[in-house]
């Protein structure tokens, strides 16, 4: 008598592990080639700030035929602009003076009382004077003073004073730390745009594959210029800071 073996359930059962394991592979396919799908969008972030440190320099300078009265009439001009400085609300402290540069005046073809000069050669003709120059500078946390200040220096000319006033420079002295703060908002902005994409697909945003940081741009407000090293703007008071990043997230 012989014996027969039954196959088939062996048969169903290879069948069927057959089938269980070509749907784990597929979905485990599916699954690392869908980590593999990523999005990339750009988040930016803009914040108004105000500079905290105002700098203010000038100018004036004296001229005579004796080296001796030219330098008598600049310690007149110094206690002059000196005392108008202190009328304006700067301490004595944040008043500096530079040192004292002199330059020989020479009579030659160009020449309208004391306005040629050359410093360096005499070819012009014979000397005529001196004049001698000294510059100002005043820093302060008071920025709108030192804003005024810019603007009505000139006022010194009424009292005889031959005084130049250069534009103010605006610093804004915490830019290290908001540089930071601003480089997180610009990373949500970026999230917030890729949700909104994965969205419209009906897809979920994963975690953060690549990321970078593009340069930061401190412009004057409502000023749009954009460089590729940063625009770090020091002429005016209101400034606007820009950041932007750059982030690659992966899609589930």
């Amino acid at each position: 008598m012989e014996n027969k073996t039954n196959y088939l359930p062996i048969a169903v059962i290879l069948a069927l592990g057959l089938v269980i394991a070509a749907f784990v592979m597929s979905s485990t396919w599916k699954k690392v080639s869908r980590g593999n799908v990523t999005i990339a969008v750009t988040g930016s972030a803009s914040k108004d700030i105000k500079s905290d440190l105002g700098i203010w320099e000038g100018s004036f300078s004296n001229e005579s035929a004796v080296l001796t009265d030219a330098y008598a009439k600049l310690q007149a001009s110094n206690i002059k602009v000196k005392d108008y400085l202190k009328s304006k609300g700067f301490t004595e402290d944040k008043i500096k003076f530079s040192s004292i540069t002199t330059t020989d005046l020479y009579e030659g073809k160009n020449t309208n009382g004391f306005g040629y000069s050359n410093p360096n050669s005499s070819s012009n003709g014979k000397l005529i004077g001196y004049r001698l120059s000294q510059g100002v500078s005043i820093e302060s946390n008071d920025v709108d003073k030192i804003d005024l200040l810019s603007r009505e220096a000139t006022e010194l000319i009424n009292q005889g004073i031959e005084i130049s006033s250069n534009p103010p420079k605006f610093l804004y002295t915490k830019l290290g730390d908001l540089k930071i703060e601003m480089i997180g908002l610009a990373s949500q902005d970026a999230k917030v745009r890729a949700e909104q994409i994965a969205k419209s697909t009906g897809d979920k945003v994963g975690e953060v594959r690549s990321s970078k940081t593009g340069v930061m741009q401190v412009n004057a407000k409502n000023d749009t210029q954009v460089s590729d090293y940063g625009v770090n703007d020091n002429s005016s008071l209101e400034k606007t800071i820009t950041s932007v990043v750059n982030i690659s997230f992966s899609i589930e």
